[in-house]
């Protein structure tokens, strides 16, 4: 562990860290105990003293998790600029296998994208969501196998 003892306007406090990068206190450390994130620097009274690579290396992570990525994922992207830099097959494995995954989400995405759309044009114009035992949030489930709601509108008992 590293001591600080003059301070420098790259020294950040944990808390700082934390407001910074919108990560959890108790997140950061838990990098930490994992190796995600190197042990801080201290200073002489023991405090966790952060730089702008700490900074850079959890604004990664987070965004990584954010995007789905895995700890163990992100672990080895973080090994690309490391000492014991990851393979080329690594990274392809990793990367393929969550450009498949992404793939995968952004089909259901457009999928779902349809489906909202095609809601909300049948459940506007006056249209009015009627409540009963069988219907899903005040609207008729749709007969087809898409699973969309249609509305009713007050003058008729139809789907519309």
């Amino acid at each position: 562990m590293r001591v600080i003892t003059s301070s420098g306007a790259e020294n950040i406090s944990i808390g700082e860290l934390s407001k910074l990068s919108g990560v959890n206190i108790e997140t950061i450390r838990y990098y930490e105990r994992i190796k995600m994130l190197p042990v801080p620097s201290r200073t002489a009274s023991g405090r966790r003293i952060y730089g702008p690579a700490e900074k850079r290396t959890l604004a990664f992570i987070r965004r990584s998790r954010d995007l789905g990525f895995t700890l163990e994922e992100i672990r080895a992207l973080l090994a690309l600029g490391g000492p014991e830099r990851a393979s080329c097959a690594d990274v392809h494995k990793i990367a393929g296998a969550h450009l498949a995954s992404v793939r995968r989400k952004l089909s259901d995405l457009v999928k779902l994208e349809s489906i909202l759309a095609e809601t909300v044009a049948q459940c506007s114009d006056g249209a009015t969501p009627r409540l009963s035992g069988a219907r899903y949030s005040g609207c008729w489930p749709a007969k087809r196998a898409r699973p969309y709601i249609r509305c009713l509108t007050h003058r008729s008992d139809k789907q519309t």
